[in-house]
């Protein structure tokens, strides 16, 4: 503000001179024509060379000037100073930020609006195949799975898929997408061989050890009931062992056919017949109110006629779970609901009882495998612990999800939706 201060004083007194000059010699006007034409000249010659040292990028000091001039020179030379220190300063930024990323295990590739790659790291050149040539491509024109395609073209992102890495076959990627800022989206593809490597040998496991388990389990129950089928009486003592270790089998017989079941649940291909739900639901029904010795507890409400696509065996497992569990975790005198509806979006079995409900931390944790929560009860309830984990995995089979609402001491109700897709 000083500088312009002394600018205009500059300026005043030239005009000041003129004026007292020209009413002196009469020469106002040549006078004040001159001076101006000589301002401007002076103006031109400085815009010029102001404009030569910023075409040039503003290096080194800047030219000596005068007046109001000096001060512009001064402060665009100390914003390129500031400017240039805030470069350098993100320039490490950067560097630090890519040597982080480039030690990452996971391949790491930022998308532009159209897909293309905007960056990537080392790590995706091993994984991906990209190179620092394909920047500015899009990348489904460089990875052709249709997988990975139709991944990029739906926009979900919620969801991660598993593909082979284009680079070695052998290698499996979970990749997923995060969107971020202005159309920016973050790849990331993790290597999950060794996970899936793990993942099929506990199958394998399962599947085996379960298989072998079937015949001593059959050779230990044909002896037990032959020899509680004897005609000689037994001890009060061999006659309480023999009840107790056949209904040790038993429970055991039943761990391993769920574990088969699951084991199957896995491996087995998909089946998709036309079932008839409200026959099997009403065969379940009549079943589980026999092997529970609890006639007229099951209240059964077929709200709609519809059939699903899929296989009823599979179905029968996961529905007779789910009004099973009901019937066992609440009282022998309460009702159990059964309701077979259809909605806008979906169609849906609901089993609704008055039991003991669940807390609400559990909830997300009941499907997993022998997990049972720790409750204090009156009277032990006997189970294998993956019947919910065989009802997650069926519903999985048929594009389905279950849905738990629970209220303590009021009771809980396990809702399977199926998408419309499914009818038949």
């Amino acid at each position: 503000m000083a500088a312009w201060k002394k600018e205009l004083g500059w300026t005043f007194l030239l005009l000041l001179g003129v004026a007292v000059i020209g009413s002196m010699t009469g020469l106002f006007i040549p006078l004040l024509f001159v001076l101006i034409v000589s301002l401007l000249i002076w103006q031109i010659i400085h815009i010029s060379r102001f404009e030569r040292w910023i075409s040039n990028g503003g290096r080194g000091k800047y030219p000596k000037a005068k007046g109001i001039w000096e001060d512009i020179y001064y402060h665009v030379y100390q914003i390129k100073k500031s400017e240039k220190k805030r470069k350098k300063k993100l320039g490490k930024i950067i560097d630090q930020f890519r040597k982080s990323t480039d030690a990452l295990p996971d391949a790491a590739v930022v998308l532009g609006k159209q897909d293309e790659i905007e960056w990537a790291n080392s790590t995706a050149k091993n994984v991906l195949g990209l190179q620092p040539s394909d920047r500015g491509q899009r990348i489904p024109n460089l990875i052709r799975f249709p997988v990975f395609v139709r991944f990029l073209n739906t926009g979900d992102f919620n969801k991660t898929i598993i593909m082979p890495s284009p680079t070695n076959s052998q290698v499996t990627l979970s990749v997923r997408i995060v969107s971020y800022g202005a159309g920016l989206r973050l790849l990331i593809a993790q290597d999950i061989t060794q996970l899936r490597k793990m993942e099929q040998m506990r199958k394998d496991f399962v599947a085996n050890v379960s298989h072998e388990l079937r015949t001593p389990l059959t050779v230990l129950k044909g002896y037990l009931e032959t020899l509680r089928e004897l005609d000689e009486p037994l001890s009060p003592l061999l006659s309480h062992s023999f009840q107790q270790m056949h209904e040790q089998t038993e429970r055991m017989q039943h761990l391993v056919d769920d574990l088969l079941l699951l084991s199957n649940l896995e491996t087995k291909p998909k089946k998709a017949d036309c079932v008839n739900i409200a026959a099997l639901l009403g065969k379940i029904c009549t079943e589980s109110e026999n092997f529970n010795d609890s006639p007229g507890r099951i209240e059964l409400t077929l709200a709609t006629d519809a059939n699903l696509y899929g296989d009823e065996h599979e179905l029968r497992s996961a529905f007779s779970n789910l009004l099973g569990n009901a019937l066992k975790y609440s009282p022998k005198d309460s009702p159990v609901k059964v309701r077979w509806e259809q909605t806008n979006t979906t169609v849906a079995l609901h089993v609704e009882d008055q039991g003991e409900g669940i807390v609400d931390t559990e909830i997300p944790r009941i499907t997993e495998r022998f997990y049972r929560i720790d409750v204090r009860r009156t009277h032990q309830v006997a189970g294998t612990g993956l019947g919910l984990a065989i009802v997650k995995h069926v519903l999985l089979r048929h594009d389905g999800k279950l849905v738990v609402t629970s209220e303590l001491q009021k009771g809980s109700t396990f809702s399977c939706h199926f998408p419309k897709e499914r009818l038949c």
